[in-house]
């Protein structure tokens, strides 16, 4: 059964990862995963900014080397950017080695203290490196917009449950845009009808615990 939300248990299990931000204040925390892509991500952005909302955008490396145009526009918009690996490596199929030094090429093109890991695998050696460095962020929420078969009124009935510091993962990627294209526009009109302000992330907040 799909997970849309991750069970207090997992999240307990792996403290040194960050599911949610510790605050009272009404704060939301939306990303991206796998970007830039020259069409979508504008599309993001430009939906964001007619909330006033800013948004973390997890980037695969590669695709900041094609499209750097596109990440310039996330930084000069306000947003904040995240390592996601050069290759979207699978930490539980990579060795630690070959994993890391992805990440570090990746760096080159991405400089940030915040990491998502592809498909929220990594192994625990691998972890245990990267938390010098950065914050893991990880989600409470998760969209399943990747998803072809997605029941979007279940996902959109889960990602309506958020609450204060909840992190809330969507794609900008051509294999998620059909659902994309759906689920954002009415979750952001809900979330600011709640009186949500969107955020995007610091390492400093991730270590709010």
């Amino acid at each position: 059964m799909f997970k849309y939300r991750i069970p207090s248990f997992i999240q307990k299990l792996f403290l040194s990862y960050t599911w949610k931000v510790n605050t009272a204040d009404k704060l939301l925390f939306l990303s991206f995963d796998d970007g830039p892509h020259p069409e979508i991500t504008p599309w993001v952005m430009s939906l964001l900014a007619k909330y006033e909302a800013k948004a973390s955008f997890f980037c695969v490396a590669d695709n900041v080397r094609k499209f750097p145009a596109v990440y310039n526009q996330i930084l000069a918009e306000g947003h904040a950017v995240g390592n996601h690996t050069y290759h979207h490596k699978n930490g539980w199929h990579t060795a630690v080695s070959p994993y890391l030094e992805d990440v570090a090429l990746a760096e080159k093109y991405i400089q940030s203290q915040l990491f998502r890991p592809p498909y929220g695998k990594i192994k625990s050696t691998q972890a245990k490196h990267l938390l010098n460095q950065y914050a893991i962020v990880m989600w409470s929420h998760l969209s399943g917009d990747y998803d072809p078969k997605l029941d979007i009124n279940k996902s959109l009935q889960a990602m309506k449950t958020v609450a204060n510091g909840s992190i809330v993962v969507f794609h900008d990627s051509e294999k998620a845009w059909q659902n994309l294209e759906k689920l954002l526009p009415e979750l952001l009109h809900y979330y600011h009808s709640k009186g949500f302000k969107m955020m995007a992330l610091t390492k400093e907040m991730c270590e709010w615990k």
